[in-house]
């Protein structure tokens, strides 16, 4: 089982967005059958075993084993990852553009940009499972906190002389058999998930 899946078919992710759906996914992070899950989920056996196909037609679930129950084989299956991302991709036709409006001040445009990530990530990931290859990233997620605006457009101008320094440093133009690498830098104020939205 993967950690993270990233879901790039539209119609996978209209199945895995229904709300019992979701709940059978998360609930098939440990290996389950249509009779236990039922139990767990208050629904009809025969229910659950719709929505286990239906998951599983889009490769969102897989079967672990067959249990001979009597007449009756029972199919215990798995969640095919810990957690789902649904990707831009799966909205082709209205997906964020971040070079309609390019503004990097911008919190529409950052978004733009996150979508963005999530997409060529995600298509990036796809592809090194299908060719069972590791794929090489690099990420850095950390925290500041500025004692005021002023400190804050201080650091986003430092923090643009850096690393414009080091793209000019290692970027080689010419390079054969090189291959381009996208780098996003972004800085946003923190959510606190246990604070209302409003209050934010």
């Amino acid at each position: 089982m993967d950690e993270v899946a990233v879901i790039e078919d539209p119609a996978a992710a209209e199945a895995s967005l229904d709300p019992m759906r979701s709940k059978l996914l998360a609930e098939l992070v440990e290996p389950g059958s249509a009779t236990s899950l039922a139990a767990r989920v208050g629904l009809a056996r025969q229910k659950v075993n719709y929505h286990l196909r239906t998951l599983e037609k889009h490769g969102l679930v897989e079967l672990v084993e067959e249990r001979r129950k009597g007449n009756v084989t029972e199919r215990v299956m798995r969640a095919t990852a810990a957690s789902f991302v649904i990707s831009p991709a799966a909205l082709a036709s209205v997906q964020p553009d971040p070079g309609r409006s390019p503004d990097r001040l911008s919190a529409r445009w950052l978004l733009a940009l996150a979508a963005r990530l999530v997409r060529d990530v995600g298509a990036l990931v796809n592809g090194a499972a299908r060719a069972r290859k590791r794929l090489a990233t690099f990420a850095i997620d950390g925290q500041v906190r500025f004692a005021s605006a002023a400190d804050r457009a201080a650091f986003a101008e430092e923090l643009t002389q850096c690393v414009t320094s080091l793209v000019s440093k290692y970027h080689d133009e010419s390079a054969e058999g090189g291959r381009d690498h996208r780098l996003i830098v972004a800085v946003h104020p923190s959510v606190h998930p246990s604070v209302h939205p409003k209050e934010r």
